[in-house]
């Protein structure tokens, strides 16, 4: 795949990068078409916030931010990224989809996806995630999308994989 122009696609889904547009759509309140109802989320919204105010990620953002798009509806239903570049080949992503489309495995499909998107660049040895430990949901997303749980800091647990790791960044069904 062309990571320069082509957008993930999953089973279910597509995962395009944010672009410009809708950082400023987000920010100002301003809708797009393609949205679902309840999209943005709060979650998309701290994220746009960010993305304005440090710029998006060049020349393209692949280990940036990206939104997770329905292939059957062709709806922006939430969004995933990654966090910062890598740091002594660590990289930590996080997700987030809007209310509407919870409960049916988009999840753990962007999340599977982002993973293996990661894993195959070369400066990239580990991917991390953090997760509040009551959000049992996020939990058991990272565990089918082959992360395992390494520590707890603060008041969040730490999950990850590499690309050694049986499983790591490959759906458990």
């Amino acid at each position: 795949m062309d990571l320069l122009s082509a957008p993930v696609t999953t089973e279910r889904l597509l995962l395009r990068a944010v672009t410009a547009e809708h950082v400023a759509a987000v920010t100002s309140g301003r809708r797009l078409p393609g949205w679902a109802a309840d999209f943005p989320s709060e979650g998309d919204r701290e994220i746009a916030g960010m993305l304005a105010r440090i710029g998006l990620p060049e020349p393209h953002p692949v280990l940036g931010q990206w939104v997770i798009v329905e292939r059957d509806t062709g709806l922006a239903v939430g969004g995933i990224g990654f966090f910062g570049r890598p740091e002594d080949g660590r990289i930590e992503f996080g997700y987030g989809l809007v209310e509407s489309r919870r409960g049916k495995g988009y999840a753990t499909e962007a999340a599977d996806a982002m993973v293996r998107l990661a894993l195959a660049l070369p400066q990239v040895t580990e991917v991390v995630a953090m997760v509040d430990p009551v959000n049992a949901a996020s939990v058991r997303v990272l565990e089918k999308a082959g992360l395992s749980f390494r520590s707890r800091e603060c008041d969040e647990l730490r999950y990850s994989t590499t690309a050694s790791q049986p499983g790591g960044g490959r759906t458990q069904r």
